[in-house]
């Protein structure tokens, strides 16, 4: 039984696909003729709509080029678009700037150390500006369009009306690698109008030279003179230890001083110098008999007792 409904599912697999594609082909085909017929009644009816169009075109007059030149009015007005777009943005006459660096006050900057400014805005004119935003950045001196560091800009969006004047700080850092080398410095300050005019002025274009900090203690200095004293050491140390090595080898060996052990061979001494009497006591005197260890002591009492 179950061989037999796994069978009949196979074959349904494999029927319904092949039933479903037929009908849809057989749909398709009837509203494929559908469409054809009312394409034909929509054309037919088009003839005669183009038929009395046409009829009634004759009788008025025609008018030519008023779509030429709207087309050519609209060409133009994209292309004044562009180009103002493309446009470099400038300063407003009605607006003016000034610049006055806070810290360093001798504009001696140094590498890694802050540079602080302050920058004023006076509105001359009768609308009021909003100044957004102010931006900063290090510039190829030879070429300005070539950039090399591009500081974080500040944002202010505040509002200077008519004959007003404001007041805005701003700083950026100078990386430590700057130092010794002159860059271009520019500084740009973005505002705007109440009519939504973009502005830009730049408040300061310059050639600048960045120097090293003059800190009393450095730390790269301290460790080189580390290094210069420890190499000094080792080189003394070495040279050192070369001259007591090739001092000894030329140096000439010192002869021992002679000591007199006196005499050291009994037979070697000579007694002509005594008179005659003193060698014959001495010849006469006993001897002494070389001293015995306990152990022959011993054995000579043993063979004495056996003797007897």
């Amino acid at each position: 039984m179950a061989r037999f409904l796994g069978r009949f599912i196979l074959i349904l697999l494999l029927v319904l696909p092949s039933v479903i594609m037929l009908a849809g082909n057989g749909g398709g085909s009837s509203a494929l003729a559908s469409a054809q017929d009312s394409d034909d009644t929509v054309e037919d009816l088009a003839d005669g709509e183009d038929d009395t169009e046409a009829t009634v075109e004759s009788d008025e007059p025609t008018v030519e080029g008023t779509g030429d030149e709207s087309t050519v009015a609209e060409t133009d007005m994209e292309k004044e678009e562009e180009d103002e777009e493309n446009e470099p943005l400038k300063a407003s006459p009605e607006a003016n700037t000034y610049l006055l660096f806070t810290e360093p006050a001798d504009m001696s900057f140094k590498a890694g150390r802050m540079v602080k400014l302050l920058m004023g805005f006076s509105n001359n004119g009768e609308k009021d500006f909003i100044v957004e935003s102010m931006e900063a950045s290090f510039r190829y001196p030879q070429d300005y369009s070539f950039f090399i560091q591009n500081f974080t800009g500040a944002r202010y969006n505040r509002l200077v009306e008519p004959s007003r004047q404001a007041t805005f700080e701003y700083g950026f850092t100078p990386s430590d690698t700057f130092s010794s080398r002159p860059f271009g410095l520019t500084i740009n300050v973005n505002y705007k109008d109440t009519d939504g005019k973009q502005f830009q002025d730049a408040v300061f274009n310059e050639t600048i030279n960045i120097v090293e900090p003059d800190d009393g203690f450095d730390g790269e200095t301290f460790f080189l003179y580390v290094f210069l004293a420890a190499a000094v050491v080792l080189m003394l140390v070495g040279a050192q230890q070369l001259f007591n090595t090739f001092g000894k080898k030329h140096m000439p060996k010192k002869s021992k001083p002679v000591v007199e052990l006196g005499t050291q061979n009994k037979n070697d001494v000579d007694y002509d110098w005594l008179p005659k009497d003193t060698i014959n006591n001495m010849n006469k005197s006993p001897r002494r008999s070389p001293r015995q260890s306990p152990r022959q002591r011993r054995t000579n009492r043993g063979m004495g007792s056996g003797e007897e």
